[in-house]
C-alpha cells in the first residue's frame, strides 16, 4: 500500500493525501480496578467527572520540549473550566517526548476502569522501543475528579514479553496507528489497537490488532489467520490501519487487501472485517463477516487496484423501528482511491446496516456525481478520506434526520486558484444521500481569513451527538482552528463555537492543531 502508508515518516496531511489513499494474551492488572470515583458523574467524554462533555483536540505534529513532531493533545474542559495540555511530558504519563513520536496520531475515549470518569487511550505509532524504530505504543491516560493525569499513573501497551501485548516488537509495527473503544452489552470496557505494520510468515505489513478488555486488561490478538476471520493474511494488507466501534460491534480495515477479480488480482483494493466485542471459545472477539468491493452487493461491483476500501471508517449506534435500545450499528466505509470512470481518485463511500444478529445489509453508495449530492467528482478529490458518523438522538429510533454522516474531501477545489483547498459534506446516513446534503468549505461556512491552496480541509473531523467538529490543521496560520457546527447546519452555515491556538488558554504554538478531534 505504498500510497497509503510508506515506511518513511511523514505528517498526517501527507499520509492522508498521499494515501488517497489467535491467541489469548496475558491478563495484567496495573492496580486494583477503581470503584466509581467520588464525584465522577459517569457521563461520556468527561475526564474530570463533572457531568459536562469535554473536547479533545489533537496536534500529533506539535513540537514538545524542543522535540519536533513529538505530538500533544489539548483537553478543553466543558463549562469553561480551563484546558490541559497532554503529552509524554505530562505528570503521571510515563516515558518522554521524542522527535517524530506523533503522540495523538490516534486516540479513543472511554471509561477503561469503570470509575465514572472518562479515560483516553493515545496511539503513538512512531514510538521507538529501545533502538527498534517505530515499533509503536499506546498510552492509557486516566481521568479523575482532578482532571486528566490527576489520579492514577498512565499505563502503556506495547508488544513484547514485558509490554502487555502478545508478540515481539519489531521495527515499523506501528502499534497504535488506529485505536477505537467502547463498552460491550455486558458492560465490559474494550480497546482495539491496530498494528498494521506487523510482519508474519506470509510477508511484511500483513497487520493485526490487539483487543484489550475488562478492568484488569485481558488481551487477545487477532490476525487474518485467526480462526473465523475473513480472508488470509498477505503482504501489505495493513490489517488494523483503520478501526471504528460502537458498543455492539467494531470493524477493522485492511486497506491494502488484494482482491481477485475475473480480470486479475487487484492490489490495494481494500477490505474490512467486523467483530462483536465478546470473547468466543477461540479466545478472540467473535468474527462476524468480512467484505470488499465486488462482495458487498452495492452498486459498485468491481474492485480496482488502489481503491483502498476501508482506509477510513465511521460507525454510529442505531435503534431500528420497534427496538427498545440501540441494538444495531450503521457503518460508513471510505474508498478514497475510487476511480469514477476516467476520474482518478475521485473517491466514494459505502454505507451499511449491521444488525443485532451480526448480519449486514448494504444501504447506499455515495459519490459526488449522484443526483442531489453537492459538488462534482474530480480527479484527486479523495472523497471519503475521513469520515465521522453520529446518532443525534440515541434514545429514539434512528431516522434520516438523526443518523448523520460527514465526509472529508481534502482534495476538493472550487477554483483552479486554490488546489486541494478541501471541503466537508454532511449527508443522511439513512435514505437518499442527496436529501439534505450540506457543503462546508473555506469561506463557505468554515471561516477563512485567507484563502489558500493545500488547506486540505476535511482531514480533521470529529463527532458528538450535538456537534460536528471540523478541524483546520493545515494551510495559513490565520485559519488554524477547530469549529463546531450543528449537524443540521444549513449549506455554508456558520459554526456555533470555535477554538483557536493562542485563545481561551490554548497555547499559541501549533503544527497540525485539529488533525484529530472529538
Amino acid at each position: 500500500m505504498p500510497r497509503a502508508m510508506t515506511r518513511a515518516r511523514r505528517g498526517v496531511g501527507a499520509l492522508a493525501i498521499a494515501g488517497a489513499v489467535a491467541l489469548l494474551g496475558q491478563a495484567v492488572a496495573p492496580g486494583a480496578p477503581a470503584a466509581a470515583a467520588t464525584g465522577c458523574a459517569g457521563a461520556q467524554h468527561d475526564f474530570n467527572g463533572d457531568g459536562i462533555r469535554d473536547t479533545v483536540i489533537a496536534d500529533p505534529e506539535a513540537t514538545v520540549a524542543g522535540k519536533e513532531r513529538a505530538g500533544q493533545i489539548h483537553i478543553v474542559y466543558g463549562g469553561d473550566k480551563g484546558t490541559f495540555l497532554l503529552s509524554q511530558e505530562s505528570p503521571n504519563v510515563s516515558d518522554g517526548a521524542e522527535e517524530g513520536d506523533q503522540f495523538g496520531f490516534s486516540y479513543a475515549v472511554y471509561d477503561a476502569n469503570l470509575d465514572g470518569c472518562s479515560d483516553i487511550a493515545v496511539g503513538i505509532p512512531f514510538e521507538d522501543v529501545g533502538t527498534v524504530k517505530d515499533a509503536g505504543l499506546v498510552h492509557l491516560v486516566y481521568g479523575s475528579t482532578a482532571g486528566v493525569t490527576g489520579g492514577t499513573s498512565s499505563i502503556g501497551f506495547r508488544q513484547g514479553s514485558d509490554g502487555k501485548l502478545a508478540g515481539g516488537y519489531e521495527a515499523e509495527d506501528w502499534v497504535g496507528y488506529a485505536v477505537a473503544a467502547g463498552r460491550s452489552a455486558t458492560n465490559i470496557p474494550f480497546l482495539v489497537i491496530g498494528a498494521p505494520g506487523e510482519d508474519g510468515g506470509e510477508g511484511k505489513d500483513m497487520g493485526m490488532f490487539h483487543y484489550v478488555y475488562g478492568v484488569t486488561y485481558g488481551v487477545a490478538h487477532v490476525a487474518q489467520d485467526s480462526t473465523g476471520v475473513w480472508e488470509d493474511p498477505e503482504p501489505n494488507d495493513r490489517f488494523g490501519a483503520s478501526i471504528a466501534a460502537t458498543d455492539r460491534h467494531f470493524v477493522v480495515g485492511a486497506p491494502g487487501e488484494s482482491m481477485v477479480t475475473s480480470s486479475g488480482n487487484r492490489e490495494f483494493a481494500g477490505g474490512v472485517v467486523a467483530f462483536r466485542p465478546s470473547i468466543n471459545t477461540y479466545g478472540i472477539p467473535d468474527p462476524l463477516f468480512g467484505m470488499g468491493q465486488g462482495r458487498t452487493g452495492t452498486a459498485d461491483t468491481a474492485a480496482q487496484s488502489d481503491d483502498q476500501y476501508g482506509a477510513a471508517l465511521a460507525m454510529a449506534p442505531y435503534r431500528p423501528a420497534g427496538a427498545t435500545s440501540n441494538t444495531d450499528s450503521l457503518l460508513a466505509v471510505g474508498v478514497p482511491g475510487e476511480d469514477l470512470a476516467t476520474t482518478v481518485d475521485a473517491g466514494a463511500v459505502h454505507t451499511y446496516h449491521i444488525k443485532a444478529d451480526g448480519t449486514v445489509t448494504p444501504l447506499t453508495w455515495i459519490d459526488q456525481n449522484q443526483p442531489g449530492v453537492e459538488g462534482e467528482a474530480e480527479p484527486g478529490d479523495f472523497f471519503g478520506r475521513r469520515l465521522a458518523a453520529v446518532n443525534t438522538s440515541p434514545s429514539a429510533p434512528g431516522t434520516a434526520a438523526t443518523m448523520r454522516l460527514a465526509v472529508g474531501v481534502p482534495g476538493e477545489e472550487e477554483t483552479e486558484e486554490f488546489p486541494e483547498e478541501g471541503g466537508v459534506q454532511i449527508l443522511p446516513l439513512l435514505g437518499d444521500p442527496g436529501a439534505g446534503d450540506v457543503r462546508l468549505s473555506p469561506g463557505h461556512g468554515v471561516p477563512a481569513a485567507v484563502r489558500a491552496p493545500r488547506t486540505l480541509l476535511g482531514l480533521g473531523l470529529g463527532a458528538s451527538p450535538t456537534a460536528l467538529y471540523v478541524g483546520v490543521p493545515y494551510g495559513p496560520a490565520e485559519n488554524r482552528a477547530v469549529h463546531a457546527f450543528p449537524w443540521n447546519t444549513p449549506d455554508g452555515g456558520a459554526p456555533t463555537r470555535t477554538w483557536r491556538p493562542g485563545e481561551g488558554g490554548i497555547p499559541a504554538a501549533n503544527t497540525a492543531f485539529g488533525a484529530l478531534l472529538s
